[in-house]
């Protein structure tokens, strides 16, 4: 089988990338800069954008020798890096943007042509030459990969013998003074500097190669290195000598002045042929192995990933360049795409220094041989965006917009990569951090964020238990469900690790952690999961299951409660009426007693939970107090409102007299909460050896009213004592 074709740094990533810096930007509009911002202002501009370029550069120099860097350039180390969403979406545009670029080129080269020859200048002749040049290089391309890069040398050759032209030209337009800054009459620098910037997106046409390099590793950070570095030296040489050599008014009006001063005015010619036909080359090679790439990774059609050749050349993708680039220059008018394109690159960057940031920040995988401080990643995200905002902000937004469509458009499409993104690293790397922070903190009564252990067994009405649970947990609590197996006679080795963990839709969409293990006893599994469940900063502090009938004399019930309350758990146990279920969600009972103390805290906490849940926001609260000692009532209203109030809790209070008629507890709570859709009742201090006098008690209460929550709050607790003997 014929050896694939390989290339060095210089051939494959500094000749592509620095021809297309040197392009027809240098040649058609630096003079134009140069003359609206004046000197400082030019070189500052210069530096700003030179600047975003070397960020960028190291960003990528340090991701590409960490990592493998296959076919794709930008997009393969997005993609590794953040996910396939996100570098399938910045591919995409810069696909894009690198075919409607080649169309940019074409037309500059084709003003250039046609004037210089005598053509015509109307748009329709700007087209035809235009198009005739894009079969051409076309035609090169899909020749070889390697004649167009040796033709790159002879291009590269023709710039270097113009720059020298120029150097040596003639002085006859000499300015008497030199302008610094801009003045009055100048066009505002942010338009300046949007037409520059330009000039310096080509470093990234070198890594687009990146499939076709020998050492991509090696050739990638020195190529693109060394051709920004160039590149900021020939642009800051030229404006420092035009401002000195050429008038500013005439460098604000003649676009063409190098070509009246140079030495040989052919050579600049053939410089800014060269460099209008080296830039577009450059995207036809360039462009096609993005969407190649893409392909591969099934996030673009696969008939564009197909090649031909030794070299697998990108045939078929490089056809859809063609066209997309043979639209622009039918279209002609490009002015408006050419902004947008600029962002895409801006975009790009921004991403591309962000990724660089998050891998050296949260990877601890990520060991790259061309080390670089990860601020500058940060810095160069940072400048890409401000710059985006500065210079255009509704072609910022629009390119935002299509890039976030194309984002979420993959993230539904679910492209599956066999490698982690960053974001995996970044998130454990929060977490980690965060759990410290909170491990650190001593442990004080504050508001009560719910860190629930769920045991919701699997029955027709689970998915209530479930939606509950979640809805007592609030915003920022956390439920983890455990489904236990039963093995009484351990006939099976236990569930490896990955299998414990359980990924089903309805836990999914109320954002329940799930788990499963095998135990031989139910009681004592919960036992043990409540002892050994949990880490530093999250432990577990609530335990909620379906409340227990048929269980009140049973030993191994009692003694798991025993372990609970030792362990100082919160309690939550639902009694689920399977007929009436949670009714219209409209009415919640909270029933207080004097014995509540910290069972009242912890139930007006649970209601704050309640009527912040969607499902819950019209409910109407009640808080029932029972008055067996004829205590004045608007005392105990009083006291009951401001600690309701104090906990900001909007509520109905109710008073029942029961000083006369003496009913029991139980009795009352029948009959005011009948046709109640949930009903919360705290569970009182007792001797464990009353406890099947409690569960029968309560099991005839469960038979009369609708769904009920029983509430057992643990000592962190404040205890909301009335104190109604002090009035």
């Amino acid at each position: 089988m014929p050896q694939k074709k390989k290339f060095g740094t210089f051939a494959g990533v500094f000749t592509p990338s620095v021809l297309t810096i040197l392009g027809v930007i240098m040649y058609m509009r630096l003079g134009w800069v140069v003359g609206n911002a004046g000197l400082i202002g030019a070189i500052v501009i210069i530096i700003i954008a030179h600047g975003i370029a070397v960020t960028t550069g190291l960003s990528i120099s340090s991701v590409a020798t960490d990592k493998k860097i296959g076919a794709g350039g930008i997009y393969y180390v997005l993609s590794r890096s953040m996910g396939i969403p996100i570098g399938g979406s910045i591919g995409i545009a810069l696909f894009i943007g690198t075919a409607f670029s080649i169309a940019l080129y074409l037309i500059g080269f084709a003003e250039s042509f046609n004037a210089y020859f005598g053509f015509g200048t109307t748009i329709n002749d700007l087209r035809l030459t235009g198009t005739i040049a894009l079969f051409a290089l076309t035609t090169l391309a899909l020749i070889s990969t390697s004649v167009a890069l040796k033709t790159e040398f002879i291009i590269l050759a023709a710039i270097v013998v113009s720059l020298i032209s120029i150097f040596l030209g003639s002085s006859e337009f000499v300015p008497t003074t030199v302008n610094l800054f801009s003045n009055e009459n100048a066009v505002p620098l942010e338009v300046v500097f949007a037409i520059f910037f330009p000039a310096v997106t080509g470093f990234t046409a070198g890594i687009a190669m990146s499939g076709d390099l020998e050492d991509s590793k090696k050739s990638i950070p020195r190529g693109t290195l060394y051709a920004i570095g160039v590149g900021l030296i020939v642009y800051l040489a030229l404006a420092v000598f035009m401002a000195y050599t050429i008038d500013s008014e005439i460098l604000k009006t003649d676009y063409n002045i190098l070509m009246k001063i140079a030495l040989f005015a052919p050579a600049v010619v053939a410089g800014i042929w060269g460099a209008t036909l080296s830039s577009a080359l450059g995207g036809i090679l360039g462009g096609p192995r993005i969407l190649q790439a893409m392909s591969i990774d099934k996030v673009t059609p696969t008939i564009f990933g197909k090649g031909k050749g030794t070299n697998n050349e990108p045939v078929n993708a490089l056809f859809l360049a063609f066209i997309i680039a043979e639209i622009g220059i039918l279209i002609g008018e490009l002015d408006i795409i050419a902004r947008v394109v600029s962002m895409f690159y801006l975009t790009a960057y921004g991403f591309i220094n962000i990724s660089f940031f998050l891998e050296s920040w949260a990877n601890p995988d990520f060991r790259p041989s061309f080390k670089v401080k990860r601020w500058i990643g940060l810095l160069g995200f940072i400048a890409c965006f401000v710059v985006m905002f500065k210079l255009d902000m509704m072609a910022m937004i629009a390119a935002l917009a299509v890039i976030s469509a194309m984002y979420f458009g993959l993230q539904r499409k679910e492209v599956k990569l066999q490698s982690n993104d960053v974001w995996k690293s970044v998130w454990e790397n929060v977490v980690n951090k965060g759990l410290k922070k909170i491990d650190a903190q001593v442990e004080e009564n504050s508001n009560w964020n719910p860190n629930i252990i769920l045991f919701s067994g699997k029955s027709d009405h689970q998915s209530y238990l479930l939606e509950l649970c979640k809805t007592i947990s609030g915003r920022t609590g956390i439920v983890t469900n455990f489904k236990l197996i039963l093995d009484k006679e351990n006939s099976k080795p236990p569930l490896k690790k990955i299998d414990q963990v359980v990924r089903d839709d309805m836990f999914r969409e109320l954002g329940i952690f799930a788990r499963q293990i095998k135990v031989d006893n139910i009681y004592s599994g919960i036992t043990n999961i409540a002892s050994t469940f949990g880490f530093s900063g999250v432990e577990p502090n609530t335990i909620m299951m379906g409340w227990p009938k048929g269980l009140e004399n049973s030993k191994e019930y009692s003694n798991m409660t025993q372990t609970l309350l030792h362990l100082d758990y919160n309690l939550l146990y639902l009694d689920f009426d399977r007929a009436s279920k949670f009714g219209n969600y409209n009415s919640v009972d909270f029933w207080w007693r004097e014995t509540d103390s910290k069972n009242a805290e912890m139930m007006l906490n649970i209601a704050r939970f309640i009527i912040a849940s969607p499902r819950w926001n019209d409910t109407n609260i009640r808080v029932l107090f029972v008055n067996n000692n004829n205590v004045d009532v608007s005392i105990i209203e009083s006291k009951i409102s401001k600690l309701v109030e104090d906990l900001r809790v909007n509520v109905e209070i109710k008073i029942i007299n029961n000083a006369v008629e003496q009913k029991t507890f139980y009795n009352i709570i029948e009959h005011e909460s009948k046709t109640t859709n949930l009903t919360i009742i705290g569970i009182p201090d007792y001797n464990i050896e009353k406890q099947a006098e409690f569960v029968l008690k309560t099991n005839n209460l469960f038979e009369s009213i609708g769904s009920t929550l029983l509430v057992r709050a643990a000592h962190n607790f404040n205890e909301l004592d009335l104190d109604l003997l002090n009035k």
